[in-house]
């Protein structure tokens, strides 16, 4: 599952990073981890989060597809 994941470069306040580090060390996480955890409870909080049911479906459908177009 890990090479599902991408990366990004994210800029932020220094402020910003070390309150991050700090709340991320308190729950016992890395800031990467932390981050990531903020980002699904915020889309989940605003009502925008993924469902693993519509990605699966995606990927699922994608399969389909691949093997519908080796059949023509």
């Amino acid at each position: 599952m890990a090479s599902d994941r991408r990366s990004f470069l994210l800029r932020v306040d220094p402020d910003l990073l070390a309150a991050v580090q700090r709340w991320a060390s308190d729950d016992l996480r890395s800031v990467n981890g932390q981050v990531e955890f903020l980002l699904r409870r915020a889309l989940t909080q605003a009502g925008r989060a993924p469902t693993r049911h519509a990605t699966d479906a995606t990927r699922a459908e994608g399969v389909e597809d691949a093997g519908d177009r080796g059949a023509e």
